[in-house]
């Protein structure tokens, strides 16, 4: 059974950073391709970036120059490095792993880590 850990989340200021955690056991496999997620208040859950098995990585526009993911396979990790924060970065966020062939997250969500960007 897989279990996603998101963790990092908290209160920053506009133009703050944060750094956020994934922990993933279970059988996902270091082939996976793993995706970051958010869920702004009111609004669906979107794919913010994601993360091949060999490191290379894609963003959507929103956060691409803003947001870089990372992976430690060795420690089953994903990271997300959050830069540059604006209020509307305030969303609760979630990683996964993405199948490869319906594109659509494959396993069970965690509960995600909040991130409120605020003055």
């Amino acid at each position: 059974q897989v279990q996603l850990v998101e963790s990092g989340g908290g209160l920053v200021q506009p133009g703050g950073s944060l750094r956020l955690s994934c922990a993933y056991s279970g059988s996902i496999f270091r082939f996976d391709v793993m995706g970051w997620y958010r869920q702004a208040p009111g609004k669906q859950r979107e794919l913010v970036g994601a993360i091949t098995s060999s490191g290379s990585t894609a963003y959507s526009d929103s956060v691409k120059g803003r947001f870089t993911i990372s992976r430690d396979n060795a420690k089953n990790t994903v990271i997300l490095q959050l830069n540059s924060l604006k209020p509307e970065h305030t969303a609760v966020y979630y990683c996964n792993a993405i199948d490869s062939c319906s594109a659509v997250p494959k396993y069970a969500w965690g509960n995600g880590t909040l991130v409120t960007v605020s003055s």
